[in-house]
């Protein structure tokens, strides 16, 4: 599916992204793995969810994070890439996209986890790929109600199964998990696309 290269102004920096067009109203915020760790917006990860999603005719855009590829800036341990976060949704709506739907996997939806818990975003749907719990403080309480779905591997080296599994029930999220699949997700990309379509996100 088409993408267009394109750059976004966040103060004095400027963030690369690849834009797909479908749905002039509804887009999906795509969020990379951990920018010190290879993570980009290239990743099989998200480049599966990009394909979800324009399948379900959401226009998409993934990016990089500050400091990857063509974006500028530095690493922030996550309090700048927030910032650019908030950049894209600004681009987005001054497109005339009026429901956005938020989608992070690993670092990316830690990142996401951090906005959508202060109340900083106004996203129709949040979904969180492979949250890396082990590593990362998820503040779960202040996410119950904010997030709309978990997508999570039986064997993920950085996410502990069962302790995801008690912190989704106590927060009420469904917990979509992926049998045979490890954090990294390679040989299951269609698996995301088919429980996305099953969890209520369906063409219009």
């Amino acid at each position: 599916m088409s993408e267009e290269r394109i750059f976004i102004h966040n103060g004095p920096l400027v963030i690369e992204g690849l834009l797909h067009q479908a749905s002039a109203e509804k887009a999906a915020v795509i969020c990379h793995p951990h920018s010190q760790m290879g993570g980009s917006m290239h990743n099989n990860v998200v480049e599966a969810l990009q394909d979800a999603f324009a399948a379900l005719n959401y226009s998409t855009l993934r990016f990089n994070f500050r400091g990857v590829g063509a974006s500028t800036g530095n690493y922030d341990e996550g309090r700048g890439e927030q910032r650019d976060i908030i950049a894209v949704c600004d681009y987005l709506r001054q497109r005339g996209f009026s429901e956005l739907v938020f989608a992070g996997y690993s670092f990316g939806s830690w990142v996401g986890s951090k906005m959508i818990q202060e109340g900083d975003s106004s996203f129709s749907f949040s979904l969180f790929v492979a949250p890396p719990l082990d590593y990362f403080d998820f503040e779960w309480r202040k996410l119950k109600g904010k997030v709309d779905l978990i997508i999570a591997g039986d064997s993920d080296q950085f996410c502990s199964l069962n302790v995801l599994k008690r912190e989704a029930g106590n927060i009420g999220v469904p917990l979509e998990v992926i049998r045979g699949a490890d954090h990294f997700y390679f040989g299951k990309e269609e698996d995301i696309a088919e429980i996305l379509k099953k969890n209520g996100l369906n063409k219009t």
